[in-house]
């Protein structure tokens, strides 16, 4: 109906101008401000047809499909859908997020599920009495143990950087990418219990 409705103005327009030039008028000034509508439109639709030409290069090159957990266009989540002109995303708290196609295309993308893993990145603070091989040997045997961490490549831990209250220890197990969460705060706990 919308397609309809601006096809059939526009037909008016044309039909109006065209009687006025069969009849004698002078119908320059209407071509130029027909023309200038134009402009007028074409500039008002310049990001829609951006965001239409950014959906294409997605669908085409595919850096990312329906079901990957992605960061891109500043959101974070997991993809829906691909449309057109926007794609949607799902965001951990659970908001449908939509994304014009453009802002994904021409902003960073990272696919966080093309990979069969994905580190968990977390410190643990340490103080500067305790011993770090210590505490490096048994936070290493404690996250060993967490279901789905992987066992290749196997966990890191080792001293990241010392503050006035002692060593940081960067605490860094591998697993699955659907087990991210479960592992994440999983070896919260072991951090805080070791």
């Amino acid at each position: 109906r919308y397609i309809a409705n601006i096809v059939g103005v526009a037909l008016n327009i044309v039909l109006v101008v065209a009687i006025l030039g069969y009849f004698g008028v002078e119908t320059t000034s209407f071509a130029a401000l027909i023309a200038a509508l134009g402009i007028a439109i074409g500039a008002a639709w310049a990001g829609l047809l951006a965001n239409f030409a950014a959906g294409a290069f997605l669908i085409v090159l595919r850096p990312f499909k329906v079901g990957d957990y992605v960061k891109a266009g500043g959101t974070e989540g997991t993809v829906k859908e691909i449309g057109l002109f926007a794609t949607t995303i799902l965001t951990p708290d659970n908001v449908s997020t939509f994304v014009g196609n453009n802002k994904i295309f021409s902003d960073t993308i990272q696919n966080f599920t093309v990979n069969p893993f994905r580190r968990v990145d977390l410190t643990a603070q340490i103080s500067g009495g305790a011993d770090p091989r210590l505490a490096i040997a048994r936070l290493t045997e404690r996250i060993a143990a967490i279901p789905n961490v992987s066992k290749d490549p196997a966990p890191d831990v080792s001293i990241l950087t010392f503050t006035p209250f002692g060593p940081v220890l960067a605490v860094r197990p591998y697993t699955n990418n659907e087990h991210y969460w479960q592992v994440y705060f999983d070896t919260n706990m072991a951090i805080r219990e070791v």
